[in-house]
């Protein structure tokens, strides 16, 4: 690895880039460009080659195909638009979005299974010159931001904007001269995605974990008094921030999606676990530190004989879109919250089940904590490798 301190930059469209750098147009780098089919419903079976829906499902970088997701097109289809078909060999890009922004419109993916698919209409197919080439490079160069914005700029359309295979091709992208360096820079940057992408499953692993023991720790057992909220809790409402918001603030001002700002005045100070008035009012909080919270997000008062980590997690069994009091806008009723029955173990059960989930918590939020890191540093590797500022070879 080498840092290119005394290496000479000149400026492309993607920003400064080493002197010994190419700037090639995509269509020197692509062969076999493959555009996507209409496809009509009478079109689809449950037999043939698979189809990627129109626009292309796309998560993360990495093309998405869920059993559940998963379109046919009949063996007749398929045989009618060959030219259409590919397979791991080729690589997947988005030209057309029918989300006014694009969001996706020039990602470059790579089909990760051994199926066989037929384009649909807005997704596009291409081989990379592999003896010069590294499509991988491609790939990950896609994800700057640099390159989305090249991509911006070359939209066309309002309802559905599109880019044209033509402005597509003719982009001129910047890479190392050695298809050797590009395969470096690519390696280490899958190498990275892979530990992010193995953390990301361990995380969810740990949250399905954690929700199956809440099920079983929370199902009510011999001895439970059943006993509505209203006995054990007194619903608060909150209030307006305009007055007391103040950025450089203490204390959190919470609102149904979190948090919203800060204060120097507080409206609890207690433990006490949070459910949305109105928007949202399914993502229970738990707060242990003085608070704010608008008016759109209640507040709870818990008695000193339960335990409020337990009330907390009894919260997030709650469905409490079945308590949904309006027809628009979502909304819960104190009252109506109040009146809803759970059962209650002893005081030392409630303490020792909430002791359990909340160390499951911990040991989420520290694998949530390290994946931001992880992804930070992927950032930082793709700003220094994908620019030339640290050459690996």
């Amino acid at each position: 690895m080498v840092a290119s301190t005394d290496i000479e930059f000149f400026e492309t469209e993607f920003g400064k880039r080493p002197k010994d750098w190419l700037t090639k147009p995509i269509s020197a780098i692509v062969s076999d460009f493959r555009g996507g089919a209409p496809l009509a419903p009478s079109d689809f079976k449950e037999f043939g080659f698979l189809v990627l829906p129109k626009g292309g499902v796309l998560r993360g970088g990495n093309l998405l195909v869920e059993k559940d997701k998963q379109q046919y097109c009949s063996l007749a289809y398929a045989e009618r638009h060959k030219s259409n078909i590919v397979d791991k060999e080729y690589t997947i890009v988005v030209l057309r979005d029918l989300v006014p922004s694009g969001p996706n419109i020039g990602l470059v993916v790579r089909i990760n299974s051994n199926e066989k698919y037929i384009l649909a209409q807005g997704v596009y197919g291409f081989k990379v010159h592999i003896e010069n080439y590294s499509s991988d490079f491609l790939i990950h160069l896609s994800n700057t931001n640099e390159y989305r914005k090249v991509m911006r700029n070359i939209m066309v359309g309002s309802t559905q904007v599109h880019i044209t295979n033509n402005s597509f091709l003719k982009v001129e992208i910047p890479l190392p001269p050695l298809k050797s360096e590009q395969t470096a820079i690519a390696t280490a940057l899958s190498d990275t995605d892979a530990l992010i992408s193995s953390l990301e499953k361990l995380i969810e692993k740990k949250r399905a974990t954690k929700q199956g023991a809440m099920q079983q720790l929370l199902t009510p057992k011999e001895g439970w008094e059943v006993k509505r909220l209203g006995e054990v809790l007194k619903i608060r409402h909150g209030k307006s921030q305009r007055k007391v918001e103040d950025s450089n603030g203490q204390f959190p001002i919470l609102g149904t999606g979190g948090l919203m700002s800060y204060t120097n005045h507080y409206l609890y100070d207690m433990p006490s676990v949070l459910i949305g008035r109105k928007g949202t009012i399914d993502k229970p909080q738990f707060m242990d530190t003085p608070f704010w919270t608008v008016d759109t997000l209640f507040y709870t008062e818990i008695n000193t004989d339960v335990s409020p980590k337990f009330i907390y997690y009894r919260f997030l069994l709650i469905n409490w879109y079945s308590h949904n009091e309006a027809s628009g806008v979502p909304s819960l009723n104190a009252k109506t919250i109040e009146n809803i029955e759970i059962s209650i173990p002893s005081f030392f059960e409630q303490t020792r089940i909430a002791s359990i989930l909340s160390d499951m918590d911990k040991e989420i939020e520290s694998l949530e904590q390290k994946l931001s890191k992880y992804k930070m540093i992927k950032l930082g590797m793709m700003q220094e490798l994908l620019t030339g500022k640290i050459r690996l070879i």
